[in-house]
């Protein structure tokens, strides 16, 4: 009879999100993971399958978990540039972090299906969060009316992103804001 599991699945899956942020996927080792988890390599495997599966649970939690901060940032404000203006500070006091969403999109690309099957839902209800914020911040007279609010998201999407690396390379925080407030600048 098997022993029954005795380690929270999510507590576990946590520490190989760290593990995975700061080393990526190739640079991730068994052990490494093992050790961060808190669990053996048997338990591993038994409940997470191979590390390929590990990882795409990693990258789905990980991207979950991003995507709620980012939509508490959007929402909160009284003005909706308001919330899109907290949801880029947001990034700015995470940018020193590694990012696993960045970080797997730099290691793979596109060139893993399954992987893109993770990233394209998150990425959509993102993309289309901040568009509804941008439409509303037009309403308010915040954003310039001409705008492509889907162009406008993709636009704050890349930014994110540019503000991550720029962290993640050592910008110090004057720069990382001033990219920050450009990137809000360029919707007026």
């Amino acid at each position: 009879m098997a022993r029954p599991r005795e380690f929270d699945a999510d507590t576990a899956l946590d520490g190989a999100i760290g593990v995975f942020r700061e080393h990526g996927f190739e640079g991730a080792s068994a052990e490494m993971l093992v050790g961060a988890m808190g669990i053996g390599r048997q338990s591993l495997y038994a409940t997470f399958g191979d590390t390929w599966r590990l990882y795409r649970s990693a990258v789905r939690r990980y991207g979950m978990g991003e995507s709620a901060a980012h939509f508490e940032a959007l929402r909160s404000g009284v003005r909706a540039i308001d919330g899109l203006d907290a949801m880029l500070r947001r990034v700015v006091d995470t940018a020193y972090q590694p990012c696993l969403g960045v970080g797997s999109i730099c290691e793979f690309g596109v060139s893993r299906p399954d992987l893109t099957e993770v990233h394209a839902p998150l990425a959509k209800s993102l993309r289309d969060a901040i568009a509804a914020r941008v439409r509303d911040a037009q309403r308010d007279g915040d954003v310039a009316a001409g705008l492509d609010p889907e162009a406008a998201s993709e636009f704050l999407i890349a930014n994110i992103a540019g503000i991550r690396v720029a962290g993640r390379g050592g910008a110090d925080r004057a720069a990382l804001t001033g990219l920050a407030d450009m990137a809000l600048r360029a919707l007026r």
